[in-house]
């Protein structure tokens, strides 16, 4: 075989690949399988967002290669819902740049911006995709902690003890993920200022601030944010539309230019169909955010209540697509207890190891089963 790139070996198999394989074992095998472990939602885009793409496919410039930098009227569409929703005024030509998921900013943004050698700060837990792509692009992760103690909000006292001399790139994500922490506008202030003070590009996830979320909050909004910082945003759970693969990374031009020359090397252009569609859900109204959450709030009560019957401690000042839960008292593995509950009850959800090892002794329930198959799994006990 021929020898494989010596960065692979930084890297392990994302743990939803090889876990889900087994899921679908059980499941082929007859087991009654419902899987609360992946946030992928089960509910469809506005009817208006499908019709768009549809009508797309008719436009003479549909079957095209599409413009790295998405349609003008695409960028103007994400510049409209950040004034209109979080106050933030952005340049649609200079600071706005369409992805095809922001999961792929991740990487873009760390291609950009890191050599080799260069240090990253990641959030424990978090989102385990920032470990692997500054692995991948070799750099370095240095971790900082976020505990339930603290309302999972860095120890900027800790942060100050560290150094920093080599880091280059801090990412936060809020409403956090995977525990549903909210932030603040205030913690965004404190954040700014240490990336300001330590020269730092402070990266903010920003996918869930619309799921029942009565604040959604945008890092953007501290003023002069923009000198030191970017937002990645998506459309996959704030409208339902995560195969679709549309996001956006915000930021100064410098940034925005910076990336841009990392993503034209990657793709030809986002699929123009998905892109008008795209353009009909950033205009949705209050109404279709009320409709969507009225769903999960009724799961997130029957979620709740399943975790309750597992003697898990909910975590309930969370917002977004998860239940994050503490494990009962005397239970040391999340990944035992996790497995068992698979194996025995057929049910499956996420241990909290998976993002870091402040997720131990945690596990996380998603938002995307309908509610009789949270009943039904309930019943199970």
């Amino acid at each position: 075989m021929i020898t494989l790139a010596n960065r692979l070996n930084t890297v392990e198999e994302y743990y939803f690949s090889s876990k889900l394989r087994e899921v679908r074992q059980l499941a082929a095998e007859g087991n009654p399988v419902i899987n609360m472990g992946i946030g992928s939602p089960d509910l469809s885009p506005a009817q208006d967002v499908i019709d768009a793409m549809i009508d797309a496919m008719k436009d003479e410039n549909a079957h095209q290669y599409q413009s790295y930098q998405g349609l003008p009227e695409l960028r103007s569409g994400i510049a409209d819902f950040y004034h209109n929703n979080y106050g933030v005024a952005l340049n649609p030509m200079t600071e706005i740049l369409p992805l095809m998921g922001s999961k792929e900013g991740i990487m873009h943004i760390s291609l950009a911006f890191l050599n080799e050698g260069d240090h990253v700060l990641i959030p424990n837990p978090g989102y385990p995709t920032y470990t692997s792509v500054t692995n991948l692009v070799g750099a370095v992760p240095v971790y900082y902690d976020l505990k339930e103690t603290s309302n999972w909000e860095p120890d900027f006292d800790a942060l100050e003890q560290l150094d920093l001399s080599k880091v280059k790139i801090m990412w936060i994500g809020y409403p956090h993920m995977p525990t549903g922490a909210r932030g603040s506008l205030s913690l965004f202030e404190k954040l700014i200022a240490f990336a300001k003070k330590h020269s730092i590009l402070l990266v903010n996830d920003n996918p869930y601030s619309f799921v029942l979320n009565d604040n959604p909050m945008s890092l953007l909004q501290v003023e002069g944010a923009k000198e030191v910082a970017m937002e990645l945003n998506s459309l996959s759970k704030t409208f339902n539309m995560a195969g679709w693969r549309v996001g956006t990374v915000l930021g100064s031009a410098a940034c925005i230019d910076a990336v841009l020359k990392v993503k034209s090397n990657m793709d030809s252009g986002m699929f123009f169909g998905i892109q008008k569609g795209a353009i009909a859900a950033l205009k949705s109204d209050k109404s279709w955010f009320d409709g969507m959450n009225a769903i999960y709030k009724r799961r997130r009560v029957l979620t709740e209540q399943l975790a309750e019957k597992l003697n898990c401690k909910v975590y309930k000042e969370g917002v977004g697509l998860f239940v994050w839960a503490k494990l009962p008292e005397g239970i040391t593995s999340s990944e035992a207890f996790i497995d068992k509950i698979l194996h025995e009850k057929y049910i499956f959800i996420t241990p909290g190891t998976i993002f870091g090892s402040n997720g131990e002794g945690y596990v996380r329930f998603a938002l995307c089963v309908k509610e009789e198959k949270v009943q039904e799994a309930i019943d199970r006990f």
